[in-house]
């Protein structure tokens, strides 16, 4: 198994700092840029870019990043309800082409019904799950019929086509992969159904382990067979206490009304992911001890979901103890990690630097940096080049 692993563009802000302004940065065109060429030349397989009201709109991100990176892949939302199918189809046809074959599509049903009717959706979350079936039904038809040519028809409950057709398909046939991540039986059934990646929020790999195995099992019985993947942060020091350290720090500023104020929003949505992301670490929160009731499991920390919506954990450790859970998380089948950091620029220099060396080989070799021959380092007295360690 190859290890696929993606990075995130913060179009919803960047910091030093959860849950204050002290140390954030602008989120901004050169900022997205200069993350996604790191991502592109450090030699990940793709960024995650995120979707919602606290965003900007992830299309118009990734199609302003094509130009400037060469094999970066994009994870882009389809969103069933705000847009048509044929339309997201469309879109999704003209950003794989004019990319190159570079588009990965996260299908994101949505968890707060609050934003949801912000944007003019009114449905239970049953009815969110129908419609996205039906929606991912006439998406994945017709751009699977675009290669021919030929029309479709449909007629469901929530959504009819008729003589829906595509003139120009994606590069990726039938149609670019699809992502989708959600913890409840309608979310299982739907990715065993229709989805090509399940990925699961990073809960301890017991957890993960039980939820791959349920949708193995209901994706068998229909004849089919997906891949699986996890969303992560990452916290990596070369040394344990730095990392623990460094995680301390990212929290230093919260306060128990900061943590109560998200923890009461995040309780009302109607997520069962994030039901399972609050119940990791229950609002508890002891700055004196960072990791009471909040490491989940060796080296999986839960404080990052305090105050952040959706992915909620970290690992934290020094490089062997970061790849050696990755590693846990592999043996459970798991081939695509997304993972970020805060700020985003700087952890993807750290992570690729740290991490990728102890990564399995397999990955190593598909990396997509050039193997350069150096020398590495700053040239020392203007003569000396640095060696990977003293002589003494």
């Amino acid at each position: 198994m190859t290890l696929k692993i993606l990075w995130f563009i913060p179009t919803h802000g960047d910091s030093r700092y959860l849950g204050t302004a002290h140390g954030g940065r602008q989120a901004d065109f050169n900022y997205f840029k200069q993350v996604a060429v790191a991502a592109d030349t450090l030699g990940y397989e793709g960024v995650l870019i995120p979707t919602g009201k606290s965003c900007e709109d992830p299309w118009t991100v990734a199609s302003s990043l094509i130009d400037a990176t060469r094999r970066l892949k994009f994870l882009v939302a389809l969103r069933p309800g705000l847009m048509t199918p044929v339309q997201q189809a469309r879109i999704a046809a003209t950003f794989d082409r004019l990319s190159g074959g570079r588009l990965l599509l996260n299908l994101v049903t949505g968890g707060d019904a609050e934003e949801l009717e912000g944007d003019g959706l009114f449905l239970s979350h049953a009815d969110r799950y129908k419609l996205s079936q039906e929606f991912l039904a006439i998406w994945r038809e017709v751009l699977t019929r675009s290669h021919e040519g030929t029309p479709f028809d449909y007629q469901g409950d929530h959504l009819r086509v008729k003589g829906a057709k595509l003139l120009y398909p994606p590069v990726q046939a039938p149609y670019p992969p699809l992502f989708f991540g959600g913890s409840s039986p309608e979310a299982h059934d739907l990715a065993a159904r229709q989805l090509d990646t399940y990925l699961t929020w990073g809960e301890p790999p017991a957890a993960v382990a039980a939820k791959v195995a349920d949708i193995r099992e209901r994706a068998a019985a229909l004849g089919r067979t997906l891949t699986y993947g996890i969303r992560l942060h990452v916290i990596v020091r070369e040394t344990e206490d730095e990392a623990w350290a460094a995680a301390r720090d990212l929290v230093k500023h919260l306060d128990p009304a900061t943590v109560a104020a998200a923890q009461k929003k995040f309780a009302s949505m109607d997520s069962e992911g994030q039901r399972r992301m609050a119940a990791l670490h229950g609002g508890r929160f002891d700055p004196g001890d960072i990791r009471k009731g909040l490491e989940v499991h060796p080296h999986l920390w839960a404080g990052v979901g305090l105050v952040r919506g959706g992915a909620g954990t970290a690992l934290v450790g020094n490089p062997q103890q970061v790849a050696s859970l990755i590693k846990e998380y592999a043996d459970l089948g798991l081939e695509y990690f997304v993972l970020s950091g805060y700020p985003h620029l700087e952890e993807a220099y750290r992570f690729a630097e740290l991490v990728f060396p102890l990564l399995p080989l397999s990955l190593r070799e598909k990396l997509v940096q050039p193997r350069l021959t150096g020398p590495f380092g700053e040239i020392v007295a203007n003569s000396y080049v640095p060696q990977t360690a003293s002589a003494s």
